[in-house]
């Protein structure tokens, strides 16, 4: 990340979710994936998967796209309590925050109502927000996929687009390096 950039935040948090569905009124986060950075280098991070409701179930295509099971939400999954926690944390302490994320309309809708329902949505009035598809958008065609960009900015050795939430957090932390390097 660029000098600039740090003259006008103290911490960059790039995040990801996973999700039962595309509706952010009805379908839940399954998994929170986050990567908090500041000058010195890559701070905390975040990688949580996030139990449903009683009686939910997954639908068989997120199954198939992020290899997430019902099994392993109720056996390694969270609150949406200790999640939404957790993601606070990520942003503790930055008076200049910046929150990203490839796609950021669909996760930070996502993110404002999972967080609403903890009580605990007034910590995005803080940040600025970065949408890295938005900038990819600006300077490649189509297609715009994250893997695409990984793709187009010959990334494939460093990062992965799995749709495991904390690896596209991660994907998006380099691919905005690499877009910084080639125009800030």
């Amino acid at each position: 990340m660029t000098k600039e950039l740090w003259s006008r935040f103290d911490r960059i948090v790039i995040f990801d979710t996973e999700t039962t569905g595309i509706d952010f009124d009805t379908d839940r986060i399954i998994e929170l994936g986050g990567v908090a950075i500041e000058e010195r280098g890559e701070g905390d991070s975040l990688n949580c998967l996030i139990r449903l409701p009683a009686g939910k179930k997954l639908p068989p295509f997120i199954v198939e796209l992020t290899g997430i099971t019902d099994e392993e939400l109720e056996r390694s999954g969270v609150s949406e309590t200790e999640a939404a926690e957790g993601f606070c944390r990520l942003l503790e302490g930055a008076e200049r925050p910046l929150l990203g994320a490839y796609n950021a309309q669909f996760d930070l809708n996502f993110m404002y109502w999972f967080l609403k329902r903890c009580g605990k949505a007034q910590v995005l009035r803080l940040p600025r927000f970065l949408d890295a598809l938005t900038v990819y958008r600006d300077r490649r065609d189509y297609p715009h996929k994250l893997c695409n960009a990984i793709e187009a900015y010959g990334l494939g050795e460093e990062a992965v687009n799995s749709h495991r939430a904390v690896d596209d957090a991660r994907a998006t932390v380099r691919l905005l390096e690499k877009m910084a390097a080639e125009r800030d």
